[in-house]
C-alpha cells in the first residue's frame, strides 16, 4: 500500500498560456477563486506534500504557502520539464501531478492511480478514460499522461529523454513499466483552455466537492473564548489543547477483586498456598511490605503493594481463609490484571487537542484529571429566517396555495443539535424591501445567515439582486440533487459583515444542503475539527435510477436481510417537496457524480443519520 505520505503533489502552473492570451491560466478565476486554488484543494487531501512548478509570475502563487519549484531546462520544455523538477525535488518515494487547469480532477485521484501502480508492479500509473466512437464502434481509450503518479527513482529515465530531445508527455517512460488506470467521469480531466470555456464552466452548477473545499477555505473560527464548567461544557469546541497535569492512573493498581502477590511466585508445578498478609481496599494503600511466599487482598482499583505484579482473581482461588489461600500456579500469567501507572494518560501527555467537541466521554476525561473549568470558543451565533409569500406559522388557518413553514423548525433543530445560538427570525415576504432589512439585522447580529427559499431563479426570488447591493456571492447553483440551488457569500451592512448560505425552499434539499454543505462550513467555523462524514459500503436492495455526472443524496433505510446481511433499500419516491421521508430514513445513499444507474446488490455509500447534527 503507497501511503498518502509517500506521495508529494505537483501542480503544474509552468505554461505561457497562449491559448488564452499570455494570461497566468492558474490565476484565472472560477467561482471566485483561481483556478490553481481548486486544484490545491482537491489535491492537498490526497497526498502528503504540495508544491507548484511555475515559472512565470512567482509572486502570483506565493501567497499560497508551497514551494515553487521552476524548470531547470530553459525555453519553457512543456510539462517533462515540470515532471522533471519535481522529481528531483521530491522527498517521496512518488509524485503526483496535475495541471492547474483541472479543477474537477477527482477527489480519490492519488488513490486510485497507487492502486493501479502497485496491482500492475508498475514505474508510473496514468489516468485514462473512454470515450464513445461517433461511428457506433467499441469506445476508445483516451490517455491523460500529465494525471500521473510515478516513482522518484525513474527520474535518470526521464533525464536521458529530455535531454534527447523528445517533449512528448506521453513518450517520455520509454522500457519503464506503465499502469493505465481507467475513470469513469471524462469531465474530471478537463483542461480549461479558452476563455469561452472558462466562462462556460463559471455559469455551470458548481460540483458538491469543489463546493465543499470552496466552503472549507473561505471560513475561519471564531476567536472569542469563555471559561466554563464541566457541567455545562457539553456540546462546546475546545478552545485549546488540555495536557494532563496528572498520570491516569496515578499508580499501579488492581483490575479486579482479588489477592495481589508476585509472579515469580507462580513458577511451579503443583498447587500453592500463599499467606495473606494484608487487605488493600480502593483509595486506602497497603501498610504492609508483601514478601515472596505472601499475597494481600486487594480491591478493584487499590494500589498495588510494592513487588507485587499480579493480581489473581477471586473466583481462581481454590481454597481461602483471612490467613492463606490455594491456587494453581497455572491459573494467570506473571503480570496479568495489573493496571500500570499512566497506562491511560501520563502526566505531560496531551489528553485532548484544541478544535475537539466535547461529548460525554470528554467530560469524563477532563474529570478524571481533576480539570473543573475549561476554555472553549463561543456559540456561533446562526441568524435564520424563511422567505416566501406562501408560508403560514403552524397554528394558523391555512389559506388555499399557503404551506406551513416547517423549514425554520428543521433548521432550529440542526443547529441546536450542532451546538450553535440559534437566532430565530421567523418568516420573511418575497419583498425587496422586507428581504433587505431581513439581510441587515441578521448581519448585524450574527455570525452567519442561514436563509430558506428565495435563491432560485424564480421571478420572485429578489436575494440576487439584493446580495449585489449588500455583498459577493461565490456561487448560486450546486449539481446536486437535492439542493440544486443553494448560495454562499457574504454580507456587509452597517458596519457589520456575516457569512451568508442561502439554502433551497425545499424541506429535503434543505436537509441535505445542510448537512453536506453548511454542517462541515459551521463547525469550522465554530472552531470544530471537522472532518468529513463516515461513509459505509453496504449493498443495494434493488436498482436505483441515477443521472450520471451529478451527485445525488437519496434518503434510504438499511437494514439487514432475512440471512442477517445488512443492505440498503430508498423510502420511495425522491421527491426534495417529500419531508416524511426524511422521519422514515436511517440514513443518505450517496450516489457520486461519476456513477450511474446502480444495479440490485451492488456496493453504495451510505450516510448514517446518527450522529450527524
Amino acid at each position: 500500500m503507497i501511503a498518502k505520505h509517500d506521495i508529494t503533489g505537483l501542480i503544474l502552473a509552468g505554461g505561457l498560456g497562449t491559448r488564452m492570451g499570455q494570461q497566468d491560466k492558474g490565476m484565472l478565476a472560477l467561482h471566485g477563486q483561481p483556478l490553481a486554488l481548486h486544484v490545491l484543494q482537491r489535491l492537498a487531501p490526497q497526498v502528503g506534500a504540495l508544491a507548484f512548478n511555475v515559472n512565470e509570475h512567482h509572486e502570483h502563487y506565493t501567497g499560497f504557502g508551497l514551494p515553487i519549484w521552476p524548470d531547470d531546462l530553459s525555453n519553457h520544455c512543456g510539462p517533462l520539464a515540470g515532471l522533471q523538477s519535481g522529481l528531483r525535488r521530491a522527498s517521496t518515494p512518488y509524485l503526483l501531478t496535475a495541471p492547474c487547469d483541472s479543477p474537477l480532477l477527482p477527489p480519490d485521484l492519488a488513490s486510485r492511480l497507487a492502486a493501479g501502480l502497485l496491482a500492475h508492479e508498475a514505474d508510473l500509473a496514468i489516468a485514462v478514460t473512454e470515450e464513445a466512437d461517433t461511428d457506433g464502434g467499441a469506445p476508445r481509450r483516451r490517455r491523460h499522461p500529465v494525471f500521473c503518479l510515478v516513482k522518484t527513482s525513474a527520474l535518470p529515465r526521464l533525464d536521458a529523454c529530455l535531454a534527447s530531445g523528445e517533449r512528448r508527455v506521453g513518450a517520455w517512460h520509454g522500457d519503464l513499466k506503465l499502469a493505465e488506470v481507467l475513470f469513469e467521469d471524462g469531465t474530471a480531466f478537463r483542461n480549461i483552455n479558452t476563455p469561452e470555456e472558462l466562462a462556460q464552466l463559471n455559469a455551470d452548477a458548481m460540483p458538491v466537492d469543489m463546493a465543499q473545499a470552496l466552503l472549507a477555505a473561505s471560513v475561519t473560527p471564531v476567536t472569542e473564548v469563555e471559561s466554563l464548567p464541566l457541567a455545562r461544557a457539553l456540546g462546546r469546541i475546545l478552545a485549546c489543547d488540555i495536557v494532563s497535569p496528572i498520570s491516569v492512573p496515578a499508580h499501579d493498581n488492581s483490575a479486579m477483586d482479588g489477592y495481589a502477590l508476585h509472579g515469580a511466585d507462580l513458577a511451579g508445578d503443583v498447587p500453592l498456598t500463599l499467606a495473606v498478609a494484608d487487605t488493600i481496599l480502593a483509595g486506602r494503600p497497603g501498610t504492609v511490605a508483601i514478601a515472596a511466599g505472601q499475597c494481600a487482598r486487594i480491591m478493584t482499583g487499590a494500589v498495588m503493594p510494592a513487588g507485587c505484579d499480579s493480581v489473581l482473581p477471586q473466583e481462581l482461588v481454590l481454597t481461602a481463609s483471612e490467613q492463606t489461600i490455594t491456587l494453581n500456579p497455572d491459573a494467570i500469567r506473571p503480570g496479568d490484571n495489573r493496571r500500570f501507572k499512566g497506562e491511560d494518560l501520563m502526566q505531560g501527555q496531551p489528553a485532548l487537542l484544541q478544535g475537539k467537541r466535547l461529548g460525554p466521554a470528554e467530560l469524563g476525561l477532563l474529570a478524571s484529571l481533576g480539570i473543573a473549568e475549561v476554555a472553549v470558543r463561543r456559540r456561533l451565533r446562526v441568524a435564520f429566517f424563511s422567505t416566501g409569500d406562501e408560508l403560514r406559522q403552524p397554528g394558523e388557518p391555512l389559506a388555499a396555495g399557503s404551506i406551513y413553514d416547517s423549514n425554520r423548525y428543521t433548521l432550529l433543530g440542526m443547529l441546536e443539535r450542532l451546538g450553535c445560538e440559534p437566532l430565530d427570525l421567523g418568516s420573511v415576504r418575497d419583498q425587496p424591501a422586507a428581504l433587505e432589512a431581513a439581510l441587515r439585522g441578521a448581519c448585524a447580529k450574527a455570525d452567519v445567515i442561514i436563509t430558506s427559499g428565495g435563491v432560485s431563479s424564480g421571478a420572485a426570488d429578489h436575494t440576487r439582486e439584493i446580495l449585489a447591493r449588500l455583498g459577493k456571492v461565490a456561487f448560486w447553483q450546486i449539481n446536486m440533487r437535492p439542493g440544486r440551488p443553494m448560495a454562499f457569500g457574504t454580507i456587509h451592512a452597517d458596519g457589520h459583515s456575516a457569512l451568508l448560505l442561502g439554502l433551497p425552499g425545499n424541506p429535503v434539499a434543505v436537509m441535505a444542503t445542510f448537512y453536506f454543505l453548511a454542517r462541515p462550513t459551521l463547525l469550522r467555523m465554530m472552531g470544530a475539527n471537522a472532518q468529513d462524514l463516515p461513509l459505509l459500503s453496504v449493498p443495494a436492495q434493488a436498482a436505483i435510477r441515477k443521472k450520471r455526472g451529478r451527485t445525488e443524496y437519496q434518503r434510504g433505510i438499511v437494514e439487514r436481510d432475512t440471512n442477517g446481511r445488512q443492505q440498503v433499500r430508498v423510502t420511495g419516491a425522491q421527491g426534495s417537496g417529500i419531508l416524511s421521508s426524511m422521519s422514515q430514513a436511517n440514513c443518505m445513499i450517496v450516489l457520486h457524480a461519476h456513477q450511474g444507474h446502480v444495479a440490485a446488490g451492488e456496493l453504495v455509500d451510505i450516510v448514517l443519520f446518527h450522529g450527524l447534527v
